[in-house]
C-alpha cells in the first residue's frame, strides 16, 4: 500500500498508476480516491500518470481528531504533489475535491500545475443566500448532518440511490453496484471527518439542535 505521513502525523494513502504527464484526482464526500477508479484506469492505459488520494479522515488514510477543514486538505494535497515531485500537474477535483483544489491554489501557486479541472465543485459557495440564489437552503445541509448523526449508513444508501448519481431522475436505472461501492466508502471513512466536512463548507455551522456535538 502506497502512503506517506504528512508534517502533522497523518497517514495519507494513495495510488500512482502509469506514467506521464500527472493526473491528480480530489474525490467528493463521503467518497475516496476509488471513486475515481474508471477514469484513472483510462487515463494510465493512454500515456498519463494517474494519481488519487484518499483525503484526510477517509478511505484508507488516517482519521484525526482535528485538522478537518479544507485548508489542511489544501496542506496534504501539497504534501502529496511534493512527495511525489510532480510537475505540470493537471488537478482534477470532484465536489470538496474541486474546494480542494482551489484552496491548494490559492495557498500554494501554480509552480507545479499546468491546469486545474472543477467538476460540480463547491466553489465559490454551496450555500444559497440573496446573492447566490441557485445555491442549496441550508435545511438541505441540516438535513445531511441530522441523517449523517441518526444513522450515517442508511443516508450514504439514501444518497446513492437518489440525487447523487441522477438515479431519481425519469426514465433512470439505479446500478446497485454503483449503490453499494458509495455506501462502502462513505462508511470507510471517520464519522466526525465527513460530519466536520459538512460544518467546514458552511463555516463551521452545526445542524440545528445538534450545536453540542
Amino acid at each position: 500500500m502506497s502512503s506517506f505521513t504528512t508534517t502533522d502525523g497523518v497517514e495519507l494513502y494513495f495510488k500512482d498508476w502509469g506514467s506521464g504527464q500527472p493526473v491528480v484526482f480530489s474525490h467528493g464526500w463521503p467518497l475516496c480516491s476509488d471513486s475515481w477508479e474508471a477514469q484513472m484506469f483510462f487515463l494510465a492505459s493512454n500515456g498519463y500518470r494517474a494519481i488519487g488520494h484518499d483525503r484526510r479522515g477517509h478511505g484508507r488514510s488516517s482519521q484525526p481528531w482535528d485538522g478537518n477543514d479544507m485548508d489542511h486538505y489544501a496542506d496534504d494535497l501539497a504534501q502529496l504533489i511534493e512527495h511525489l515531485d510532480l510537475k505540470d500537474a493537471v488537478l482534477i477535483g470532484f465536489s470538496t475535491g474541486g474546494g480542494e483544489v482551489a484552496r491548494y491554489i490559492g495557498r500554494h501557486g501554480t509552480a507545479r500545475v499546468a491546469k486545474a479541472v472543477l467538476v460540480s465543485a463547491v466553489p465559490p459557495l454551496m450555500l444559497k443566500t440573496d446573492t447566490n440564489p441557485g445555491g442549496l437552503p441550508l435545511e438541505v445541509f441540516d438535513g445531511i448532518r441530522a441523517g449523517s448523526l441518526a444513522d450515517r449508513s442508511k443516508l450514504y444508501q439514501d444518497v446513492a440511490s437518489g440525487p447523487f448519481f441522477g438515479f431519481n431522475r425519469p426514465g433512470a436505472v439505479a446500478s446497485q453496484g454503483m449503490i453499494d461501492s458509495f455506501w462502502l466508502q462513505g462508511m470507510m471513512g471517520g464519522h466526525k471527518k465527513h460530519l466536520r466536512q459538512h460544518q467546514s463548507l458552511l463555516g463551521n455551522r452545526f445542524p440545528r439542535g445538534f450545536e453540542e456535538v
